[in-house]
């Protein structure tokens, strides 16, 4: 099927040095392209944070006894907060 797309000027000059350099297509670019979109959204979902840990000892002394109070002041000690 044929359709028209507006690209910018600069992509477009950027594909076309690119197609040139792999012996390929704009339309194939593009192609590869859109399926690696549509193909990445159907995937997706949600954004899952990976699981990382940290080797240590837990919060310091002075953080641990006290809540999230203490914690925020010994974040911004020192920084003009």
């Amino acid at each position: 099927m044929k359709t028209t797309v507006e690209i910018p000027d600069e992509l477009l000059r950027e594909a076309k040095r690119l197609a040139a350099e792999e012996g390929t297509t704009v339309r194939a670019l593009v192609e590869q392209g859109l399926r690696t979109v549509i193909a990445a959204r159907r995937k997706g979902g949600a954004f899952r944070l990976r699981r990382v840990t940290f080797r240590g000892r837990g919060l310091r002394p002075e953080a641990a006894a006290h809540g999230w109070s203490r914690i925020r002041e010994l974040i911004y000690e020192g920084r003009g907060g």
